[in-house]
């Protein structure tokens, strides 16, 4: 019996962006709710300073702005979402200007880093992260003609600030915790690449590049911040 090809349902980048769209906000409540939206309920430190709270309302609205831009795009409401846009440079200039602040604040001013590890050496993990945002981001304002480039752009600016809200999941036994946070999202970028592609049926060279360039990152930052000259360079610039 012939079966109609319009029966078989095939995934959609649609639901790929639907599922980011909900799962991101998701993730970031997830991994934060204790020690920062809801922190007055639990036994947890206090905020260091104003500037690290200034940090997380900032980060808190690009996910909602991400968010936003998302259900706009899919109910097809594009006027706004292209209105929105222009405050959408803004905020992420905030997002990188308070992100650096605050990450200086806190590897180098107060030398707050994971246990066993070197506040300069992790420094190298805000910067790769606003390095990667600027340039994703960047690139999605340039592809803003282009839905499928943009859109794929925006989507690895998600993952991109999704290992700090993994690190804060009880997921894995902390000696494992930095391959969880940066290894997960790797395999994210991988399988979104993949869906896009089977949706499309062929690669979306942009959106390849991108996923490409935040896989091979994740280690090579690691490298390089474990490095002894990078220590001693970041020692002799700070010191």
């Amino acid at each position: 019996m012939a079966i109609n090809p319009a029966i078989i349902r095939r995934p959609t980048d649609r639901n790929l962006f639907l599922a980011a769209g909900i799962l991101f906000p998701l993730l970031v409540l997830f991994g934060y709710f204790k020690t920062y939206y809801f922190k007055a309920f639990f036994d947890v430190p206090p905020i260091a300073n104003s500037l690290v709270h200034f940090h997380g309302i900032v980060m808190s609205l690009w996910v909602l702005y991400f968010t936003v831009q998302v259900a706009l795009a899919r109910t097809k409401n594009i006027k706004l979402h292209m209105t929105l846009g222009m405050f959408g440079i803004g905020l992420a200039a905030l997002v990188v200007v308070v992100g650096l602040a605050t990450a200086y604040d806190s590897h180098i001013v107060r030398h707050v880093a994971p246990p066993g590890i070197e506040p300069y050496s992790f420094l190298v993990i805000p910067l790769g992260d606003m390095s990667y945002f600027i340039a994703v981001f960047a690139g999605a304002i340039y592809y803003r003609k282009r839905p499928a480039e943009h859109k794929a752009l925006m989507l690895m600016s998600a993952i991109n600030f999704a290992a700090p809200a993994l690190a804060r999941l009880p997921m894995v036994p902390p000696d494992y915790f930095l391959l969880w946070a940066f290894g997960f999202p790797c395999l994210l970028a991988i399988a979104a690449l993949a869906w896009n592609t089977y949706k499309h049926r062929k690669l979306n060279k942009v959106f390849a590049i991108a996923a490409a360039v935040f896989v091979i990152m994740q280690p090579l930052r690691l490298m390089i911040g474990f490095s002894e000259s990078w220590v001693q360079l970041m020692t002799k610039i700070f010191s």
